[in-house]
């Protein structure tokens, strides 16, 4: 008996991309929670939720290979409780305020940014043990006025050597700058310039940078003790200090704002950095140079015709432009430190 077929029988075989397009639109995540990243550590986030709950959480695959950094802004949604084993999930990040970058060295295009949203740079270096090096300190200079942040000279160790010359070659460029000094007598700790900044660190969102072993960790430990920061020693051979600091992590300060302690580093390229850029962090010298500097002057020397010269008519706008073509020569010298 011949069988008859009917609609049932047809076989279709589904297409290789599956049976049902995939959409292109995304959630809006409209009920994502605002909070900020405080800490990352290996795909996983740290945030500080805008209603006072700490949760850890993951990058959403929405965001591609948008990277995300202490300091961002960002939403998210699932679980916000913060309780043990709870894990949530980051949609969206805001649009950054500023972004502290670097790169490996001046000729590698690659940058990285360090963090995000920071008002200030605390650059932390010691008066001795290890010795202040003033390439590393302009090279962070160049970095915080090109990112559109302030600039905070912090001098550690101060009862090992004088900190005059410091002062008297960054006061031309507007940089504050204090000194603080720690006694120790048994277990007893105590700071000399502490107070001064603790109010430098009032209610804004600050970084601290500088090589292994010249005490931000002792310092953070200081401001905020829970943070519980390990610290280190410096070596006798090579005068430089053991890496203490792994990854990148903020606190908040207990009368408000919040600071950000970074490993230490060894090198801090510039290859990123406009020298446009950077003269426009300095109004005065920007509106002389846009005036009488020809068209793609680097401002390095009066030899190619920059205006610079002859607008430094008293010895305080010459001191400037001379710490000011420091800062560019620094960022020009093809190497990172």
């Amino acid at each position: 008996m011949r069988r008859e077929y009917d609609e049932s029988d047809a076989r279709v075989r589904p297409g290789r991309r599956g049976s049902r397009p995939r959409s292109k639109i995304r959630p809006a995540h409209l009920d994502a929670v605002p909070g900020t990243v405080i800490g990352v550590d290996r795909g996983r986030l740290a945030v500080h939720m805008d209603d006072g709950v700490s949760l850890t959480a993951v990058k959403a695959r929405e965001l591609g290979r948008r990277g995300l950094v202490v300091g961002d802004r960002v939403g998210v949604v699932g679980d916000t409780s913060g309780q043990d084993g709870s894990l949530a999930r980051i949609v969206r990040r805001e649009p950054r305020a500023t972004e502290l970058r670097r790169t490996a060295d001046d000729t590698d295009p690659t940058e990285r940014v360090v963090v995000a949203n920071a008002q200030q740079l605390a650059i932390v270096t010691s008066l001795a043990d290890p010795e202040p090096n003033p390439r590393m300190i302009d090279r962070c200079l160049v970095a915080a006025f090109d990112a559109g942040m302030d600039a905070l000279l912090v001098l550690t160790k101060g009862d090992l050597a004088s900190a005059d010359a410091l002062r008297d070659s960054y006061d031309p460029l507007g940089v504050a700058l204090l000194t603080t000094t720690m006694t120790t007598v048994g277990e007893d700790r105590t700071f000399t310039g502490l107070d001064e900044l603790r109010e430098r660190l009032q209610g804004r969102s600050t970084v601290l940078v500088g090589y292994s072993g010249v005490g931000k960790s002792t310092l953070v430990n200081a401001i905020v003790p829970e943070a519980h920061r390990t610290t280190g020693i410096v070596n006798d051979v090579t005068g430089r200090g053991r890496h203490t600091s792994t990854s990148a992590i903020a606190f908040d300060l207990p009368g408000g704002g919040r600071i950000i302690d970074t490993p230490g580093i060894r090198s801090f390229g510039l290859a990123h950095v406009n020298p446009e850029h950077f003269i426009a962090a300095f109004p005065d010298v920007a509106e002389a140079a846009a005036e009488g500097c020809p068209r793609g002057c680097t401002h390095e020397s009066e030899e190619a015709g920059c205006a610079l010269d002859a607008w430094a008519s008293t010895p305080d706008q010459r001191a400037r432009v001379v710490s000011i073509r420091r800062l560019l020569a620094s960022r020009a010298e093809g190497d990172a430190w």
